[in-house]
């Protein structure tokens, strides 16, 4: 009997193989297909986040260490994104070195860069833990935010501890995110020269997913 199976085996592996290509080919293709009102904004690779349906795209130029960055992320009228990198605590908010968009004073977007120092923090702006040689900058454009940056990474290592968050607001200030579920999710190992990814901690098992080049 174990030789009838053989062919079996050997039939379903490329079916299976096919499968799974195909559906990363699709979220490949998914990412790829975004779109950024400065048109002039170009990245070279892009990957959907796992959590808060939020995409990250990036360029990184090893010349001198920077990466050029947008975090798209949905969110209301009525609150708020973040995204950034923790460069003491793998997993963590606290520390992190954060750009956060929410709604202008004037109209558009703001972007503010402050460090989280603790699970409260002042949201003070400020200097982040690592250079920022271009002014950030963020639209509000068909229910999402989209936040453009420039970052020295830390330390010239192309793999760094990143974390992006959501929230609402509050009187028109940036208030605290949901405390469960996909807000306490929302951090990720990334390797800007490999694409490389490990979700969590440090010591999660690294995850690699299907990126492409990107033009925006």
């Amino acid at each position: 009997m174990a030789p009838r199976n053989h062919p079996v085996t050997v039939w379903l592996l490329p079916g299976a193989m096919l499968m799974l290509l195909s559906a990363a080919a699709a979220a490949a293709q998914g990412c790829a297909a975004a779109r950024f009102q400065a048109s002039a904004r170009s990245f070279q690779r892009c990957t959907a986040l796992p959590v808060l349906g939020a995409t990250l795209y990036w360029t990184y130029h090893p010349a001198n260490g920077t990466a050029d960055l947008a975090f798209r992320a949905p969110q209301g009228a009525g609150g708020w994104v973040a995204w950034g990198i923790n460069t003491d605590r793998p997993g963590s908010m606290v520390g992190s070195s954060v750009f956060v968009a929410s709604p202008g004073a004037g109209g558009g977007a703001a972007v503010l860069t402050t460090v989280l120092e603790s699970t409260s923090p002042s949201l003070t702006n400020g200097t982040l833990k690592f250079d920022v040689p271009v002014a950030p900058a963020a639209e509000y454009a068909g229910g999402a935010y989209t936040i453009y940056v420039t970052v020295a990474l830390p330390g010239n290592n192309t793999v760094q501890n990143t974390v992006w968050q959501a929230g609402p607001l509050s009187g028109g200030r940036i208030a605290a995110h949901p405390m469960s579920g996909p807000n306490l999710q929302s951090t990720m190992r990334l390797d800007f020269l490999s694409g490389g990814r490990s979700v969590g901690t440090s010591n999660s098992v690294v995850h690699r997913r299907n990126l492409r080049n990107f033009q925006g």
